[in-house]
């Protein structure tokens, strides 16, 4: 039983509940579902879809999540960071029919849930840790922009066709210029946007509903649909949505797939921090792996619901914690307060302008761009800086998923970069210093006749062998005096793979060759088992391994008659 608690916290959570968390939970639901109904509805039609399909993805994805997921008051829902992705997937594959846009959409969801609970149960949680900050940042900045072009035709109240996010913006600036602005639709959509930025300072206050109410109000009482042309979201269907299996044609599964992948990295990349974060304020245990599974539950139920991919929500999360939310009861309640709405007042909200939703997204894809922490990086590293404006370009000029795409490739080049030319050097004694140090760093540092003392930054592998043989031999072939004995200082080397160990062997021959024994010091006995698999202990000579680079010295200089003073000795005397 305690193993299968293990994967249904919301159970675990449920069997201790205490009945004063009631009041709080179920207070702090309602006051959730006031917000999540605006913003599902707006995440959907910036994501190429009807309205109704928002909020399919909100209630589905809250019920998952509060009997899967470990956070107790994490809110799962459509998203502003993946409604980017989305459209550029359904776009080009749906053809304007709403009904396959659905049926993509849906399969994406379980596309992703399917990936983040396998990987939560292979315990692959640390996965988007592999993705640096500044790649992050970059990838993420360019979908903020390419979400807010996405939106500016509905906010000024025209239309427009274009492929990629530069494109768009040129040909929003073209309708602008030739007066396809409707002025009306544009104030209600400024107005609603400028309530928001101005409104969210005061983080107790529903800022989104306010704002979204007083605009449905504005557009109900003066009859602008009819009297100006402003597009309103119209009845939603009534019921809750079914289940159904969304099948896709054969063409359809590549792109599909690449979505998907595309939107479990960002999702749990984004659920993962913010999951983090709320645990140790609250004071409890972050669970990656679980949080993964937790995900994906959220995901794949939606996809078989009639929803779309969702993720954690950086803005709806506060709205439920500044209103008391003890336990993932308030996301039960929330979902079926909206449950409740759709089947006795689908018609609530048929004057709400698109202009307005327009708005909401905005306003969410604004709080998406990182740009105080990049002004930092650009302060400390500016390669790296650079590293997350060509992420960003790569977005914005590619669109989002071969942007993504990038973004990934760039962060494998990184890895690879920093370990294929890793940092090496030559060390020597420095008087006073006590240990062996970078004669780079210290240039008064002396170096021991017929001794070089190599230090190898970074595992040896594949990529790197060659590299680290060929600085070895120019440390040998620099050193000021003839060379008796090449000691690599190994404390760094984690890891070595078969490629290197042949190198290795290359290496100590051809110092052979030149009377040059070649000696480790301060290895890991892991990686001397590896050697000891390889034969090169037998080849080295167990006498040649030293447990620190100072028992190094000690042997060379007991076997060799060189001139050589240490400033400790002249201390001591």
């Amino acid at each position: 039983m305690k193993h299968w608690m293990r994967w249904l916290p919301g159970l675990d959570t449920l069997r201790r509940y205490e009945a004063a968390w009631l009041r709080h939970d179920v207070l702090a639901g309602l006051v959730l579902a006031a917000m999540l109904v605006p913003v599902g509805i707006a995440y959907a039609e910036a994501s190429g879809l009807p309205g109704i399909y928002g909020l399919y993805a909100t209630i589905i994805p809250l019920l998952a999540y509060a009997l899967f997921g470990p956070s107790r008051i994490l809110v799962l829902g459509p998203d502003s960071a993946l409604a980017a992705i989305i459209l550029g997937v359904l776009v080009p594959l749906s053809g304007g029919d709403p009904v396959r846009a659905a049926t993509l959409a849906a399969m994406m969801a379980i596309v992703s849930g399917t990936i983040c609970i396998l990987a939560g149960i292979a315990r692959l949680g640390f996965v988007t840790e592999l993705l640096s900050k500044p790649i992050r940042y970059g990838y993420m900045n360019g979908i903020a922009l390419t979400v807010l072009i996405s939106q500016l035709p509905k906010l000024f109240g025209f239309s427009i066709e274009s492929d990629g996010p530069l494109r768009s913006l040129w040909a929003v600036a073209r309708a602008i210029f030739d007066g396809k602005t409707n002025w009306a639709a544009a104030g209600i959509g400024l107005g609603t946007l400028a309530a928001i930025l101005l409104l969210q300072r005061y983080k107790r206050l529903p800022v989104v509903l306010i704002a979204v109410v007083a605009a449905t109000v504005a557009v109900a009482a003066l009859d602008l649909a009819a009297r100006y042309g402003v597009t309103v979201l119209g009845p939603l269907a009534q019921g809750l949505p079914g289940f159904a299996v969304p099948w896709i044609g054969p063409a359809d599964v590549i792109p599909v797939l690449i979505g998907g992948c595309a939107v479990a990295m960002v999702s749990f990349a984004d659920t993962s921090v913010l999951s983090r974060s709320y645990a140790a304020r609250l004071g409890d245990r972050a669970d990656p792996n679980q949080e993964m599974v937790g995900l994906g539950a959220a995901n794949l139920a939606t996809g078989l619901f009639q929803g779309f991919p969702i993720s954690s929500s950086s803005s709806r999360t506060p709205v439920a914690e500044a209103a008391g939310a003890r336990t993932q009861l308030t996301s039960v309640v929330g979902a079926l307060a909206i449950a409740f709405l759709l089947l006795v007042a689908p018609n609530l909200l048929q004057h709400l302008p698109n202009a307005a939703l327009a708005a909401v997204v905005i306003s969410a894809a604004i709080s998406l761009f990182e740009i105080t922490d990049l002004k930092r990086i650009y302060r400390i590293q500016r390669w790296e800086f650079w590293l997350s404006i060509v992420c960003f370009v790569g977005v914005a000029v590619l669109g989002v998923i071969p942007g993504i795409g990038l973004a990934i490739a760039i962060a494998i080049a990184e890895f690879l970069w920093d370990g294929w030319r890793p940092h090496s050097a030559v060390l020597g004694r420095a008087d006073g210093v006590k240990g062996y140090h970078d004669i780079t760093r210290y240039p008064d540092a002396r170096q021991i006749p017929g001794l070089v003392l190599f230090r190898w930054d970074a595992p040896l592998f594949f990529a790197n062998a060659e590299f680290f043989k060929e600085r070895a031999l120019d440390a040998v072939a620099k050193s000021p005096t003839p060379v008796r004995w090449l000691v690599v200082a190994a404390e760094p080397v984690t890891s070595v793979d078969v490629t290197a160990g042949d190198t290795l062997a290359e290496l100590d021959e051809a110092l052979h060759a030149q009377g040059i024994e070649l000696c480790f010091a301060e290895l890991k006995d892991p990686v001397k088992d590896k050697l000891r698999k390889f034969g090169l202990l037998t080849q080295l000579g167990e006498s040649n391994f030293f447990l620190t680079v100072g028992a190094a010295v000690s042997s060379y200089l007991e076997v060799h008659d060189v001139e050589w003073e240490d400033w400790e000795d002249q201390a001591a005397r």
